[in-house]
């Protein structure tokens, strides 16, 4: 059953769409590219078109604030092309860009300019790009904001590519003034190299082997999140600047995280799907399709982060998307200090976080909600993504909770087809997904036009 598209009023019928007041049944109605209401059937005009969707539900687009699409200079890790699709796939409608591994990095109006310029006609989906706080750069985030990113990310460790530099604390202070004053959102890989170099050489000197991920665990330990973030809590304290930490992966900074929630600092926190669905335990040696930085940890710690997003004090759900060529990821053999750090999930993150919710008792509202207008209101943009309501661009999703299927490379979408979840049996699945009322990908076809634009807060 095709699910229509087009200018002219169109109602999706479902037993089950997600608005922003709970679950309702009804009708979305859609015209000229926006929602013209949520209504029971009852209250739709006779001559409208109808499309039942049945017992699928409809979504809002979600949004993923933690993606790298690395294009331009890197397209061929991922591009905007591929990255947008994969997207569609998977639900989302709105991506924003880390400014990292692209060429030039996203640090001043100069390099924003070139990504938009590498971004045109390519879109399926919608974007916006974070600008980026490096070491040398303070003078440029204020035009940065002026140009309309919607935030800043910085690195307190070696990022992995040399262009865009960590920062350190005289240098971060030195810019914290700055982004106070744009009120934007400072995202903060938080890892300080101390206890990962202490680590590392204990590891060396014992004659660690290197395919073993327990080592590469052992490597970035706990204590290396709990120190970055116990500074950016002071300094958040101290300079009143928005503060939001990126791909939590211990849970033994939440009660810390929830004290400074608790004392009124303006704190976010993300985790992602690949620290609540595997564990530890179970990542093979030699398995480098598992390595990101920080590590998966624990079972135990899992059951933590999941506890964190039940209790509020994590906020929301971004994938963290950071492909890469499958010869960087495979370098060394096996070696998981030599891989590439990242794991590719655009195109699934939505099944396998409602796969885990469903088992641990939760709904589609609470992934809704983490997954929507939780990273739409860490971009400034949760008047505009995340939820459904009169008014708003059309961007929606139509999805089936009940269906199942098997994670296979077909059905990846992205550049490079490497995944820890293939394999992977999970719930929900993606039928439709609209931008403006056009549906730019229908049970496993995409739309041949391109009409994802930039969002900014210009």
């Amino acid at each position: 059953m095709a699910y229509g598209s087009g200018s002219n009023p169109v109602a999706y019928l479902s037993s089950r769409i997600v608005t922003p007041g709970g679950i309702v049944a009804g009708a979305l109605l859609v015209d000229s590219g926006k929602i013209a209401a949520i209504c029971p059937l009852a209250e739709l005009p006779a001559d409208v078109a109808r499309v039942d969707c049945g017992d699928a539900a409809i979504l809002p687009g979600l949004v993923d604030t933690h993606v790298h699409i690395n294009e331009p200079g890197r397209t061929e890790w991922e591009g905007f092309a591929t990255a947008t699709r994969a997207a569609a796939a998977g639900g989302y409608t709105l991506l924003v860009d880390m400014p990292l591994n692209c060429l030039p990095e996203t640090t001043t109006v100069a390099a924003l300019d070139e990504k938009r310029e590498a971004a045109k006609g390519k879109t399926l989906v919608d974007w916006a790009a974070w600008g980026g706080a490096v070491a040398d750069n303070q003078n440029d985030l204020l035009p940065l904001a002026a140009a309309g990113v919607p935030g800043y990310k910085c690195f307190l460790i070696y990022p992995g590519c040399d262009g865009f530099t960590m920062i350190d604390l005289e240098q971060l202070e030195a810019a914290l003034p700055h982004i106070a004053e744009s009120g934007l959102p400072l995202l903060v890989h938080a890892e300080l190299a101390g206890p990962i170099d202490a680590a590392c050489a204990r590891l060396n000197e014992s004659g660690a082997d290197w395919s073993v991920y327990d080592t590469y665990l052992q490597s970035r330990p706990d204590e290396a999140e709990l120190v970055a973030i116990r500074l950016m809590i002071r300094l958040c304290r101290q300079y009143g600047v928005r503060l939001h930490i990126v791909h939590l992966a211990t849970a033994l900074a939440l009660p810390e995280l929830a004290a400074a929630k608790a004392e009124g600092l303006p704190i976010t926190v993300e985790t992602c799907p690949h620290y609540l669905h595997f564990a530890a335990e179970d990542i093979p040696d030699e398995a480098t399709q598992y390595k990101c930085a920080p590590p998966i940890r624990s079972r135990a710690n899992r059951d933590g982060l999941w506890q964190g997003l039940r209790d509020g004090i994590i906020d929301l759900i971004a994938t963290d998307h950071s492909p890469c060529p499958p010869e960087m990821k495979r370098a060394g053999n096996g070696r998981f200090d030599l891989a590439w750090g990242g794991i590719a999930s655009l195109s699934v993150a939505l099944p396998v976080i409602y796969t885990d919710a469903l088992a641990r008792g939760l709904t589609l509202e609470h992934v809704v909600r983490w997954m929507g207008p939780a990273p739409a209101a860490l971009a400034g943009m949760n008047d505009r993504a995340g939820m459904l309501k009169p008014g708003r661009d059309a961007n929606f999703v139509v999805f089936s909770p009940e269906a199942e299927f098997t994670v296979e490379e077909a059905g990846l979408h992205f550049r490079h087809k490497i995944s820890p979840y293939l394999g992977e049996r999970l719930k929900g699945v993606v039928e439709a997904t609209y931008i403006r009322g056009e549906a730019v990908f229908e049970k496993g076809v995409f739309a041949v036009t391109t009409p994802g634009r930039e969002l900014t807060l210009s």
